[in-house]
């Protein structure tokens, strides 16, 4: 008798384990499929093509309904996961049970928010999934105004795709140069240069204080004083050796072996 597998998160790693049981063990396991997402399996480091009108989201699509039809694994798609029970080998995702006997978390973790007054206004999001990349989209229109804070690898990707439709961006990064954990001051100084020429502003060593708006984000204050007008502020920041990013929160309770 096939055993049930259930398999929280639909990213690329899931999405690979997925494919290799279809290939190597199509009979083995009874496959349910969870994900807070309302949609299945797509390639997330493709989203920047995307966001940048290059890509559209149907050409990162890894896995469509045909192919979860076809390998016969049961979809919950728009279910967040709420708990884990593994005394009852149970997880429980939005109000529903779903049985296993053995258990994939593939969550991945979910980005850091700085906790600066107005984190929350509309208008602030991170950049992880298709909803984050289509708000940058909406907001990217010509003449508008987007401060991305953090000036790593996916903040720039995000700057440089917002750029390409338009909008008048500004980077704010905390430390003296673009992309410290890869390039050296040199190297961060002629990417800063090319971003610059690209009509991308620069602000190095600036320091979020807050996040100004009534009703939505209207801009972006520094610690120095600085203002940054903005229509949209996107979040891609890393905090030391933990890279700014936390566990997605799922409550598991039990002993027993997953």
């Amino acid at each position: 008798m096939a055993e049930k597998l259930v398999v929280i998160g639909a990213g690329m790693a899931s999405g690979r384990v997925l494919e290799q049981l279809a290939e190597t063990a199509p009979d083995a396991f009874e496959i349910t499929l969870v994900n807070a997402e309302p949609r299945g399996n797509y390639n997330r480091i493709m989203l920047s093509p995307v966001l940048s009108g290059e890509k559209s989201y149907a050409e990162i699509v890894t896995h469509d309904a045909a192919w979860y039809a076809a390998n016969r694994i049961t979809c919950r798609f728009g279910a967040a996961v709420t708990r884990i029970d593994r005394q009852r080998k149970e997880v429980i995702a939005e109000g529903e049970a779903l049985p296993y006997d053995r258990l994939i978390i593939a969550t991945g973790s979910a980005p850091f928010i700085l906790p600066v007054p107005g984190k929350e206004l509309p208008g602030v999001c991170t950049y992880r999934d298709l909803e984050d990349t289509n708000a940058m989209i909406a907001a990217a229109r010509p003449g508008a105004r987007a401060v991305v804070i953090g000036g790593g690898l996916l903040g720039l990707e995000a700057a440089a795709g917002m750029a390409l439709r338009g909008a008048e961006v500004t980077v704010i990064h905390l430390m003296g140069h673009l992309m410290e954990r890869q390039l050296d001051p040199a190297a961060g100084y002629l990417l800063q240069r090319d971003l610059e020429a690209k009509g991308i502003k620069v602000h190095c060593k600036g320091a979020t204080k807050a996040i100004l708006g009534q009703d939505r984000v209207d801009a972006v204050l520094l610690e120095d004083g600085t203002v940054y007008p903005a229509d949209l502020v996107c979040m891609r920041w890393a905090s030391g050796p933990r890279c700014g990013w936390r566990r997605m929160p799922i409550s598991i309770s039990g002993a027993a072996s997953p």
